[in-house]
């Protein structure tokens, strides 16, 4: 036996993984970690929001008053809720209420927002003042609107009074209904677009403020050049939002005026409600939800894709 024959053999080294199982690999136990962390906010999305969804859509398919088995009807309540005046007034308030609600609560909230980020005395006091509504039960509020607005005891009539005008029904009159719900909704959500506004204009460079000052540019027209541009992220959210909550709008109008008088102030999600639970029509109420539900969906992918025409990121 030679000497080469005598040296021990040497192992083949283990089969090493290609650098794309290795790639999947990573990839795989990232994703289980991400799942495990979204766990425990995942389950409540949805028990509490998928599930209800499929579940509603289901049940718009059929014909059900809470009580006997639901029966197959399949898109014959979208059908009769096209056709029905009632559903076209509801949409048609819910419309009317965020044409007066928005531009209220937004100009006000950006008047809030300009006066307490300037150096004002009692600046941090008044800045929880006007967002002390927000935290406040809608149906506090609302009762206290119906109560100040009450065109016998009221003290809005009170005080126009005083000064020679003859106050409104407000929520009694079928006109001024949806008036005074605009009224009290603004009232409650300025602190919150205050709040947001606020942030937005603290994030603003203080340079471009003075370089606009050099080049003589007044206060309106810093406004105009500066605020309100470097601002359009803020506002973009705030009118998402807005937006939002706007066509799901019901706790005011249930408190202040259950829909009427004479249906004047019925919105969508009014109209929901009473479909459900005053007439027994569970499917077509979850119909209309969903009709809700896509036409909120619509609005927010055209304002989302709309945005880079004037949101200014930079």
């Amino acid at each position: 036996m030679t000497a080469l024959d005598s040296r021990p053999a040497v192992e083949a080294p283990p089969p090493t993984r290609t650098p794309a199982r290795a790639r999947r690999s990573r990839r795989a136990r990232y994703a289980i970690t991400v799942l495990i962390f979204l766990l425990p906010s995942a389950l409540p999305l949805v028990m509490f929001t998928l599930y209800p969804m499929v579940g509603a859509l289901w049940t718009s398919l059929h014909s059900w008053n809470l009580l006997s088995p639901m029966q197959w009807v399949g898109f014959d309540n979208y059908i009769h809720l096209l056709q029905d005046p009632a559903t076209h007034r509801a949409f048609l308030n819910t419309l009317y209420y965020l044409v007066g609600y928005l531009p209220l609560v937004y100009v006000g909230g950006l008047a809030l927002a300009l006066a307490l980020n300037s150096a004002i005395p009692a600046r941090n006091f008044l800045r929880g003042v006007y967002f002390l509504p927000v935290v406040t039960s809608w149906i506090v509020v609302a009762l206290v609107w119906r109560w100040l607005l009450n065109p016998d005891i009221g003290i809005v009539n009170a005080v126009l009074g005083l000064v020679g005008i003859d106050g409104p029904g407000w929520w009694t009159d079928p006109a001024w209904a949806m008036p005074s719900i605009i009224i009290a909704s603004a009232w409650k959500d300025l602190g919150f677009v205050m709040i947001i506004l606020l942030a937005g204009l603290q994030a603003i460079p203080a340079d471009l403020y003075e370089a606009a000052r050099v080049d003589g540019a007044g206060p309106w027209r810093r406004l105009v050049s500066v605020t309100m541009p470097m601002l359009s992220p803020s506002t973009f959210f705030v009118i998402v939002i807005s937006l939002i909550n706007g066509f799901q709008v019901f706790d005011q109008v249930y408190a202040m005026t259950g829909g009427g008088p004479a249906g004047a102030s019925t919105v969508v999600v009014q109209q929901i409600y009473d479909l459900t639970f005053r007439y027994g029509r569970a499917g077509e109420a979850s119909a209309l939800s969903w009709m809700l539900f896509l036409v909120v969906l619509l609005i927010t992918v055209i304002q989302i894709r709309g945005q880079k025409k004037w949101v200014n990121y930079a």
